[in-house]
């Protein structure tokens, strides 16, 4: 019976022996794992702080180019009102020459017997002078 109380603890000791050795691997592979871990976000670390800082420069030049298109916006207001005034003048110069029109049309219709008239002594003059000549 002792003999088989020793067998038992040999059987467990290389149990255990065996136990050890596998977690001792287990745990190298995981520290390797973890050493490529750490190595890849020293690498990323590294890499955002390059995006970062064209990033920043990205947006210093964008905000220029804003500010530089603003100014040239504001620069062109002062066409498109002189534009405008163009516009409003040509306007008021057709509704001038609208006006002239309907008045002189009125007129030749509210004269047109008179006009009819120096027509006729025009043309009797005329054949007076040829006549005379």
């Amino acid at each position: 019976m002792e003999i088989l109380l020793y067998l038992a603890a040999i059987i467990a000791a290389v149990a255990f022996a065996v136990l050890v050795i596998y977690l001792a691997k287990t745990l190298k592979a995981s520290t390797r794992t973890l050493n490529n871990v750490a190595n890849t976000l020293e690498s990323l670390e590294k890499q955002m702080q390059g995006i970062t800082s064209e990033t920043t420069e990205l947006l210093h030049k964008t905000n220029a180019l804003a500010e530089d298109v603003n100014k040239k916006t504001a620069k062109l207001d002062g066409l498109f009102d002189g534009v405008k005034g163009i516009g409003e003048t040509v306007q008021d110069f057709n509704h001038s020459l609208k006006q002239f029109s309907s008045n002189v049309s009125r007129a030749a219709s509210e004269n047109q017997e008179k006009a009819s008239q120096a027509v006729t002594w025009g043309a009797a003059l005329f054949d007076l002078i040829k006549k005379r000549k």
